[in-house]
């Protein structure tokens, strides 16, 4: 009893008890966050130890800060470290839930370009449960408040505060010495954050992410052109000849591109409670017309849309870390699509969006891509019932984008991005069409209304090209941009797909996105070529009888007989027809078991994988942060004039207008079509 005492008293009224406190509370509720909060998938004794023990040392040295102040300011200078603390596993925790990853420095460093719609989507990630992240403190400062906790105004000897952060240190060294034991190459080699939390602890990931976002800065400012040679070297090597049988079958046509927001392969041909989900998709998938690909992959990291934007229109990879519109999009030189079809085949380009022009640094970026034209909100009708959580409501969005669609000069290449089949996947009562399903998951429930509302918008502009005859000068291009459902959702995928369990390698084939080309006349099929979104552009470009043979690319035409089939995910997994690789665990892909014992000629297929993923994913890196488009100038390009683009919309239309040879408009004798839009959308009845 007298010991208890004791050592209450020591805990209470002296300065290194209270230091204490502090410490094993963030340690033990860090540790509760990872075990709750987070999917680390530690595996066996060593990766559960280090998850246990990895919270406690950058906890020791940063709360050891306080040690060094003498008197009041001490207690309090701990407590305001241990609250940023706090806020760091707060914000990791809502974000971890919406990305499934964790926040980078390159995020928030460029976050301005991604927090314009960010609110209503944070509200409803937030669960009641998150907030505990601070009851520890609440605690702590209740006890100092209730003088339960007393001031030590005596100092600290300072060569014991010296031996606590040396402590701290030794502590990290151990720690990364065991890490790198049981997974070589920890920070070297790895491409999927989460690995480096697990080990290493969410503080030193901070660290590690903030010294990686330095060097790449770093890397731009060293880069030079001989840096493009061995990118130049590897593309030669590995370059494909694209299928001559299509080469050019869509010479001269209007390129629409519908991007497919959220859009999951499951979801064509799905049916709930008897009804199909996305009807008109559907049809256009099994059209003799489309050529669609049954096993086509998101490959997005961090950057979410913004890198299936960058591989759709550059066949660059996003970044291991943030985003690269954001943080590469205003000041890098890029050679993409639209730029590529304005110089060789005369094309206008322009992108639609229902949203903010900011987010994703998309009115930057657009103009390094050689986007003559960008509509974003700015120049849509919007009222409180038109929006929904990241912009207008498809159907809403379509029938306004009509007239600026039909005042596009032809050949135009056209993006529009749809928004409602976004996170947290809401939908007033008067739009719902289909009930939502039933697994329980408040996240994945609402799924099935807005695909089947994203569906319904796509019909009816469907409707509207027919009726225009603009279908017949077309090629339609349906892609999904990532994944709706993320990966911390096993239990509910499971319910939806009606399957037992849903595993890790399950979670891979679950990012399968749809790719679809559309034309009349084009010899279609549903073909089962392993590919992802860095192969669109190639593919596109056959199909228009551009030549890219001669470009920085790192994908291949989906119709070649030769492509390689290598689907590389961004943090390093992969799939191919024949194996997966999820983490560190290797699967066959057609049976999806685990290759526990592989024979050498097996494992040395999966190591020769492994590696070729890994330098893809390295030299595309460097093609983005080295910049080292800057220094490639082919004789068929010219670099991209960002002066030359205002989008601002009153200018921007203005021009536009004065342009309408060849449009939609003009051949309808300068009359709208949008007569010609039908919309059962409730909002806009009068």
């Amino acid at each position: 009893m007298i010991r208890t005492k004791s050592y209450l008293h020591w805990l209470t009224k002296t300065k290194f008890g209270f230091f204490t406190i502090v410490l094993l509370s963030f340690w033990l509720k860090s540790y509760a966050i990872y075990l709750t909060k987070f999917n680390l998938g530690a595996v066996g004794p060593m990766q559960n130890f280090l998850l246990l023990v990895n919270p406690l040392p950058a906890a020791m040295l940063l709360l050891g800060i306080g040690l060094f102040f003498n008197g009041r300011k001490s207690y309090w200078i701990i407590v305001i470290i241990d609250i940023i603390l706090s806020l760091w596993l707060f914000a990791n925790i809502l974000y971890y839930r919406e990305f499934s990853n964790f926040l980078s420095m390159s995020i928030i460093k460029t976050s301005g370009s991604t927090a314009d719609n960010l609110g209503k989507s944070i509200a409803g990630i937030t669960q009641a449960s998150d907030f505990l992240v601070f009851l520890d403190l609440l605690v702590i400062v209740g006890l100092m408040v209730g003088k339960v906790i007393q001031y030590d105004l005596r100092p600290l000897k300072l060569k014991f505060t010296v031996l606590v952060e040396g402590l701290a240190l030794a502590l990290m060294g151990v720690n990364l010495l065991m890490a790198e034991k049981d997974r070589s190459g920890l920070l070297t080699r790895t491409f999927d954050n989460s690995y480096i939390v697990k080990y290493l602890g969410i503080n030193e990931y901070a660290v590690y992410d903030g010294f990686k976002t330095a060097q790449t800065s770093e890397q731009m400012a060293k880069a030079n052109v001989s840096d493009l040679h061995s990118v130049k070297k590897y593309l030669k090597i590995n370059y494909v000849k694209p299928n001559s049988n299509y080469t050019g079958v869509a010479k001269g046509k209007n390129v629409m591109v519908i991007h497919l927001e959220s859009f999951q392969q499951f979801l064509i041909g799905y049916k709930w409670k008897g009804k199909e989900v996305t009807p008109n998709i559907n049809k256009l998938y099994h059209s003799r017309n489309t050529l669609s690909f049954a096993n086509f992959y998101n490959q997005v990291g961090q950057g979410k849309t913004s890198d299936a934007e960058m591989m759709l229109e550059n066949s660059l990879y996003g970044l291991q870390s943030g985003s690269a519109m954001s943080s590469y999009g205003t000041s890098n030189t890029f050679e993409s699509a639209p730029a590529i079809l304005h110089q060789q085949g005369g094309y206008t380009t322009a992108v639609m969006h229902g949203g903010a022009g900011s987010f994703w640094n998309r009115n930057n970026a657009y103009k390094q891509f050689g986007y003559q034209y960008f509509m974003p909100l700015s120049y849509y009708q919007n009222k409180p019932e038109y929006y929904v959580g990241y912009g207008l409501k498809d159907k809403i969005f379509f029938s306004q984008s009509i007239k600026y669609i039909e005042r596009l000069p032809q050949p135009f290449y056209l993006k529009l991005i749809t928004v409602t089949n976004h996170y947290p996947y809401e939908l007033d009562k008067k739009n719902q069409s289909i009930a939502p399903t039933d697994t329980g998951d408040e996240t994945v429930d609402g799924y099935v209304q807005t695909a089947r509302y994203l569906d319904q918008a796509v019909g009816e502009l469907l409707a509207w090209m027919k009726k225009t005859g603009l279908d017949k000068k077309t090629l339609l291009v349906f892609y999904g941009d990532h994944y709706g459902i993320s990966g911390n959702h096993h239990k509910a995928s499971a319910e939806l797909l009606k399957q037992d369990d849903f595993t890790n390698f399950d979670n891979l084939k679950f990012q399968r996105v749809p790719l679809m080309f559309h034309m009349k006349g084009l010899k279609g099929g549903i073909k089962q070529t392993y590919g992802g979104e860095i192969d669109v552009l190639p593919t596109l470009l056959n199909l228009l009888g551009v030549n890219n043979k001669n470009t920085i690319q790192f994908g291949h035409d989906l119709l070649s007989s030769a492509a390689p089939q290598v689907v590389a995910q961004r943090n390093g997994d992969f799939i191919t027809p024949k194996y997966a690789k999820v983490g560190g665990t290797y699967y066959d892909t057609k049976t999806g078991d685990e290759l526990v014992d592989p024979n050498p000629k097996v494992r040395a297929q999966l190591v020769g994988l492994s590696n070729q993923v890994t330098t893809e994913l390295s030299l595309s890196d460097r093609v983005i942060a080295g910049n080292l488009l800057r220094f490639y100038k082919p004789k068929w390009f010219k670099k991209v004039k960002t002066q030359d683009y205002d989008y601002n919309s009153e200018k921007a239309l203005h021009q536009l207008y004065a342009k309408d040879k060849n449009s939609l408009w003009a051949k309808n004798h300068r009359k709208s079509t949008q007569k010609d839009f039908k919309t059962d959308a409730p909002e806009l009845k009068k």
